[in-house]
């Protein structure tokens, strides 16, 4: 699974995942790309099953691009245990994921094909997801 190498703070705040993604909004990498529609953490599982999912269906052909990376880290405490007496432990890593955010990028394969991964890699993820097209974005350079 996908997790930072090392970091500074082990236990982070929870945060707020409002308004729209400033960074990685656009295409940078693929052809093809799958942006969230909704807000969400995404966690490291998720993103490894989209992934498979993905690489499996193109069969070896063509490259795909991972745009987002689970940096936050979230915490829970053990079953049964009484209040007080700190925070928990580290259980496992998300990525916050905002609306317009590029997720998965490809490339080297027909658009047809990179729509189905697309849309299986969406069945397992948490949110709302769109396939987008380079030639479809205006706007930005690239």
């Amino acid at each position: 699974m996908l997790m930072p190498k090392r970091v500074k703070r082990r236990r982070v705040h929870r945060g707020r995942m409002t308004g729209k993604a400033n960074k990685g909004n656009t295409l940078a990498y693929g052809q093809y790309g799958l942006v969230a529609m909704e807000p969400a953490w995404v966690t490291s599982n998720q993103i490894e099953a989209a992934r498979i999912a993905m690489t499996r269906f193109i069969k070896r052909g063509g490259k795909v691009w991972i745009d987002i990376f689970p940096h936050k880290p979230i915490t829970q405490k053990p079953a049964e245990t009484r209040m007080g007496s700190g925070k928990g432990s580290v259980e496992y890593w998300v990525a916050v994921v905002k609306p317009g955010r590029v997720m998965f990028e490809m490339s080297g394969v027909e658009e047809s094909i990179a729509r189905e991964a697309m849309r299986l890699a969406g069945h397992k993820l948490p949110i709302k997801t769109k396939f987008i097209k380079k030639e479809s974005q205006e706007g930005g350079e690239g």
